[in-house]
């Protein structure tokens, strides 16, 4: 499976936020990377500049590759609705953003390691497809024998925030995919309208 491999804090301060979760060096490092990065005077993006800026956020945000992003967006296009929101609903429900909302990792990056070593099940069978787009009452566990590793234990004791349209059993350690989630519901800071327009060139 393909994915992004390269220096995370540095894609973080080319955007200015910490997409990739709590960050030390970005902490310290709150500007664009490169020679002439805390310079005030930055050149000014033209339209396509910021509706790329923002693609490329978004795909970094959730660990989408060019290739599976634009499926992704012609998928949702197809569907009837807002686009935009529609899109952000899809990767939403990519089985390794709900492993992560889910507070089964701690970061999405974690979420896909979990997912391709077999500890996750949807409706009771095995699945290591990160990329799978869990459907509305689908239920995901931690596979049964994988329920004592460290890594998933940790992370669910330090999870604090829970999503409405996911539903927890800590007991069971397992969680069900109610509905897909409004804009509002979704807490990522992406402009997706800007990538409809860019995709609509």
């Amino acid at each position: 499976m393909a994915k992004y491999i390269g220096p995370k804090s540095r894609i973080a301060r080319k955007f200015g936020e910490p997409i990739y979760g709590a960050d030390k060096a970005f902490e310290k490092k709150n500007y664009p990377p490169g020679q002439h990065g805390s310079a005030k005077r930055r050149k000014k993006l033209s339209e396509y500049g910021t509706q790329l800026q923002e693609k490329q956020k978004a795909k970094y945000t959730y660990g989408v590759l060019e290739k599976q992003f634009r499926r992704t967006f012609e998928k949702a296009a197809h569907k009837s609705g807002v686009t935009g929101e529609i899109l952000l609903q899809l990767l939403e429900s990519r089985l390794d953003n709900v492993v992560y909302r889910l507070g089964i990792a701690p970061t999405r990056s974690a979420a896909r390691q979990i997912v391709g070593h077999c500890h996750i099940t949807v409706n009771g069978k095995v699945l290591n497809i990160s990329s799978y787009f869990v459907k509305e009452g689908e239920v995901i566990s931690v596979r049964e024998k994988s329920k004592s590793l460290e890594a998933i234990v940790n992370s669910l004791e330090g999870r604090i925030i829970r999503f409405p349209w996911l539903e927890w059993d800590s007991a069971k350690m397992s969680g069900k995919f109610l509905s897909y989630p409004t804009r509002e519901d979704i807490p990522e800071t992406i402009k997706e309208q800007l990538i409809v327009e860019l995709y609509s060139k």
